[in-house]
């Protein structure tokens, strides 16, 4: 089934900006809150919330199967379990609908005011009831920077990372929207010079680039997903900014990895940008080497040029820009992350999430962390209204945004946007 959304002379009869993330070829899918208060699931052209439980009940969807109230829920898991055929099908649709010569909906104005919101009548929710989250360790600049900081620097990488895409389980009930505001987290850390650990608020917060990707129902327990078919099951990508508190984390991670110290607040942007929509923009990963066993090999371009920055506001101050990145660097493809993952047989869902890794490129200005950034606190980060900073701080506001572009087309993700607010006391 061909992908009519793509094409790049398509224009819409709904203004978009020439700098938006949300042109017609996009077509992302999200959950908001309407301005009669009422949660339905919808798209984005431009400046304006598209309500696609509406455009359903209006018969705009004809021909499609879908049930009845698949658009009227309050995230899109079951929409995700129809699977591939029925999101592009549903995708192509919403382009011929709002492509510039048709007028059915255009011409039709009591149909647009109960379909069409613009963005500031609505309230973005969390995507997807998001059953199990995994976060992998997958840009090889990342960990070596890591591996050199707290390690050997002649032996960065431990072992088993040019052989596996590294993972861990996260805490998907902490995973939030953006907008949510978090609390600098609590717990024990063991300070330099101490004989005890200690607990207090984290002194070390950080934001961790990174993009994440939503499945379908993919395979049934004991079945491993085929590398060639893996990106089948893959329905789209966020933005992710899993923080993380390193001083917390240094204390707890041996033997056992990440706990506390990452499973108090993860940020997504609300918005799921299809694969389909981001075809274009596919790119080839870096050389492995050494060759993947069988099971991990690939053929075709597999990663995907998205454009990565993050910018830091204090509460008295404008935007910085930290960091420009870019999703391409990454050594282990979303392909490969989940073949790996369900190579054992273990079962993945419908709504589940799988995190990139901090996303780090090859020069100091496209790192992906604080830690990396100020490489542990020594090279203090300059700001545009004259501070610096080691970490983030109490009342700083971390953004981070993700596009592509070619052939005068941005596909975007919009924004996730966090701010930190100071420790809850624990007596």
């Amino acid at each position: 089934m061909p992908i009519k959304t793509n094409d790049p002379t398509k224009k819409s009869w709904i203004s978009v900006d020439a700098n938006s993330d949300f042109p017609i070829q996009n077509i992302p899918f999200g959950v908001f809150l309407t301005r009669d208060d009422i949660i339905t699931i919808g798209t984005r052209i431009g400046n304006y919330a598209i309500d696609l439980g509406a455009l359903h009940q209006l018969g705009y969807f004809d021909g499609i199967p879908l049930t009845d109230d698949i658009f009227l829920q309050d995230s899109l898991n079951d929409f995700i379990s129809d699977g591939k055929k029925t999101w592009r099908l549903v995708r192509n649709r919403i382009g011929e609908i709002f492509e510039i010569g048709n007028t059915s909906l255009q011409q039709n104005e009591a149909h647009k005011k109960i379909v069409l919101f613009t963005m500031d009548e609505v309230e973005m929710q969390l995507p997807v009831l998001i059953g199990d989250y995994t976060d992998f360790y997958s840009s090889k600049e990342h960990a070596t920077n890591v591996g050199t900081m707290f390690r050997d620097p002649s032996n960065a990488l431990l072992p088993n990372w040019l052989h596996i895409p590294v993972g861990y389980h996260g805490r998907s009930s902490t995973i939030i929207p953006s907008g949510t505001p978090i609390h600098r987290p609590n717990g024990q850390t063991f300070p330099k010079g101490a004989e005890t650990p200690v607990f207090g608020p984290s002194k070390l917060v950080d934001f961790e680039l990174e993009t994440a990707f939503i499945t379908t129902d993919a395979n049934v327990l004991g079945e491993p997903i085929p590398i060639d078919e893996a990106e089948d099951y893959i329905f789209g990508m966020v933005i992710f900014n899993d923080w993380s508190a390193r001083d917390i984390q240094k204390w707890e991670y041996v033997p056992l990895g990440p706990f506390l110290a990452k499973n108090f607040a993860s940020s997504i942007s609300p918005w799921i940008v299809t694969l389909d929509a981001l075809e274009p923009y596919r790119t080839k990963s870096p050389v492995q080497n050494p060759k993947p066993l069988p099971y991990l090999q690939q053929t075709g371009a597999k990663a995907f040029d998205i454009n990565l920055e993050v910018d830091i506001t204090p509460e008295a101050g404008e935007p910085t820009t930290v960091t420009k990145s870019n999703f391409k660097y990454m050594y282990w493809t979303m392909a490969q992350q989940l073949t790996h993952h369900t190579i054992n047989g273990c079962k993945v869902n419908s709504g589940d999430m799988m995190g990139s890794g901090t996303i780090s490129g090859p020069t100091p200005d496209s790192y992906g962390s604080m830690l990396e950034l100020s490489w542990q606190g020594t090279k203090p980060v300059p700001l545009g209204n004259g501070e610096t900073r080691k970490f983030i701080e109490d009342n700083d506001t971390v953004t981070l945004r993700g596009y592509c572009s070619k052939d005068g087309i941005r596909i975007g993700f919009g924004e996730v946007s966090t701010k930190l607010l100071p420790a809850i006391t624990v007596k």
